[in-house]
């Protein structure tokens, strides 16, 4: 039924049970796996002189973070049957854009995303990337929790 499956990963608990959930439906329907992570936009760019020094450590610990997560799913990826892996970062988009982006331009046919179950306060303050892909995407999304 899937061909090609979408991870969306941050390196979180939540997006690492979304990994395990994606490699085991890219096993059952042989697809291709493309583990994403969205590097959000340097947040001070508009404040002040922008010190490129820190703007060079940013995008190094964004990186070194998403070659982490990357690592994490290809470990799981490479566990018999393995599973045809390929890691995608996205740069200086917000993640429900970068994520829905990234679907259409790899063309897959599902999008898999973790979620930390936020309710309440916390949920209507910090917003929700997963609800914000289920919102956007024209593809079906599979949201673990």
């Amino acid at each position: 039924m899937f061909r090609h499956i979408l991870l969306a990963t941050d390196g979180s608990s939540a997006s690492e049970h979304a990994a395990q959930l994606a490699v085991e439906l890219a096993r059952v329907h042989k697809a291709r796996l493309t583990a994403l992570y969205v590097v959000d936009p340097y947040p001070y760019l508009g404040v002040g002189e922008a010190n490129p020094l820190g703007f060079q450590a940013y995008m190094s610990a964004a990186l070194q973070h998403a070659a982490e997560a990357h690592a994490k799913v290809m470990g799981l990826c490479g566990q018999a049957p393995a599973v045809e892996f390929q890691a995608r970062l996205a740069e200086d988009v917000a993640a429900a854009t970068g994520i829905v982006q990234s679907a259409r331009q790899v063309e897959a046919d599902l999008i898999v995303v973790g979620s930390h179950g936020r309710t309440g306060v916390a949920r209507l303050m910090l917003g929700s990337v997963a609800s914000k892909v289920v919102a956007e995407s024209p593809i079906p999304v599979l949201v673990a929790r």
